[in-house]
């Protein structure tokens, strides 16, 4: 499963927002590491430098030095609508009548293609295939007196998951979607303000966690201070994978730090699934939590069976066929000497596919292990995500199409649990009804009539989007 992207914001005059916004970013890498950018404002025009890679490739001192300005928004990309290339790294920036707005978006508009439709019919012209661009342009194209009231009429016509950071050239505007599928929060820095996907990069850049904000809320920051405009409560639908995977165990969402949570999910797995082993040991680093955690309850010793190679997937150099074909060991090293004859209990955050689990455990038994018993964090995976998680379609769900017992004799471990759905929300320990559950249920918040391809909105010859899939 790949991460949704990560958003950053900082209206802060007196300090240097495009290093504050770089190292924001920094912290949110892990939300998306196909391609980042910053874009700033000094009040009077908004300059931009986005490119492809990590935050640490895209920027120099250099590139910095050029973003001149008081406020910043900042961009990690993982692609949920529209191909990975330079073209549609974010933030964007989209004109209209003497307006000028920088957008980053964490999310997925499910009725993108429809809005880019009726907007090229009124006149609007597209750079990118992102869902994104969709959303500045209908901003720009919407009927306001001032930006909160664009921005609320955009929000009746987009149907899905946004959390937004907008830069305008004097104000920074934070805006989260009525069900908050995405997290988004607001913290203060010296004498100014900062909005972040995860409250872990607000503690990176020194700042001070004040609140999340709401599904629903317009957050407006300008010389007069903060504005929010908040709509009615409705229908909650938080993605529960932010808690299960996507974010950092430092971060803070509902009130809840993450990685007390994910230990919990862990010793809920023993008491649904205990078994005679030797040792517990958690895929690293995102199921490293849970397993502490069933080690704890089960009292079977911890150890780190696997050592992760952190960079791998991180560099421009493609591997020769040989390296290829290393597959999941270019990514963990099995401490052997550990590990042989032994009865393990591996910890994982989830099955999608199924194609990494099974070189996992292979990887394990061929490094000696006598016994491999899987246990997994997440109920099984029935159903695609359309709210900004580039998962799979549902024939590519190996849960979908085969039963657990099928799914353990495919993966070659010796046993196989998935924690219950009530047992998740047991570590949660919040309402179930704030959670969108639909991945396990196939219940949407809101009604989803097709799968609509990554590469909709793509306008590139038949023979380059080919390149792209592949």
């Amino acid at each position: 499963m790949h991460e949704s992207c990560g958003v950053f914001g900082v209206y802060a005059p007196g300090i240097n927002v495009a290093q504050t916004t770089f190292f924001g970013l920094f912290a949110l890498q892990h939300r998306g590491q196909e391609s980042a950018g910053i874009a700033v404002t000094d009040g009077n025009e908004i300059k931009m430098h986005t490119s492809m890679g990590l935050v640490s490739q895209v920027f120099t001192e250099s590139d910095l030095a050029l973003l001149t300005g008081y406020i910043g928004i900042g961009h990690n990309r993982y692609s949920t609508t529209g191909s990975s290339r330079p073209t549609n790294a974010q933030p964007i920036i989209a004109k209209s009548e003497g307006l000028t707005i920088a957008l980053a978006h964490n999310g997925n508009i499910i009725n993108s293609k429809l809005l880019r439709d009726e907007l090229q019919e009124r006149g609007y012209h597209f750079h990118t295939s992102s869902d994104s661009e969709v959303i500045a342009n209908l901003i720009l194209a919407s009927p306001g007196r001032n930006w909160q009231q664009k921005i609320r009429h955009a929000m009746h016509r987009l149907q899905g998951a946004y959390s937004l950071v907008i830069l305008t050239e004097n104000e920074l505007i934070g805006v989260r979607d009525s069900f908050g599928v995405r997290p988004l929060c607001l913290g203060t820095i010296d004498s100014g303000w900062s909005i972040a996907s995860e409250s872990c990069a607000l503690d990176h850049i020194g700042a001070q966690f004040i609140r999340e904000i709401e599904p629903g809320e317009i957050v407006v920051i300008n010389s007069h201070g903060v504005k929010s405009f908040k709509k009615g409560d409705g229908k909650r639908a938080l993605c529960i994978f932010e808690y299960i995977y996507f974010a950092r165990p430092d971060s803070i969402i509902q009130g809840k730090l993450l990685y007390p949570t994910r230990e919990a999910m862990g010793r809920i797995l023993a008491e649904e699934y205990p078994v005679d082993a030797d040792f517990v040991m958690g895929v690293p680093d995102s199921a490293t939590a849970a397993g502490i955690g069933y080690s704890n309850a089960s009292g079977i010793p911890y150890c780190e069976g696997l050592l992760k190679n952190r960079y791998v997937g991180r560099t421009f150099i493609e591997p020769d066929q040989r390296i290829r074909e290393l597959g999941v060991q270019l990514k963990f090293n099995p401490l052997s000497r550990i590990i042989a004859g032994k009865r393990l209990v591996v910890v994982d955050d989830s099955i999608v596919r199924g194609t990494t689990t099974p070189r996992v455990v292979s990887l394990l038994k061929k490094a000696g292990a006598a016994e491999v018993h899987l246990r997994i964090c997440a109920p099984p995976i029935c159903y695609p995500c359309f709210f900004g998680v580039d998962m799979a379609s549902r024939w590519q769900l190996i849960a979908a199409r085969k039963t657990v017992p099928e799914i353990r004799e495919y993966l070659g471990a010796d046993s196989l649990g998935y924690l219950s759905l009530d047992g998740l929300i047991r570590a949660v320990d919040l309402p179930r009804d704030i959670f969108c559950l639909a991945c396990f249920t196939g219940v949407y918040p809101i009604p989803v009539q097709i799968e609509m391809d990554k590469l909709a909105l793509e306008v590139l010859p038949q023979e380059e989007l080919s390149e792209i899939n592949l």
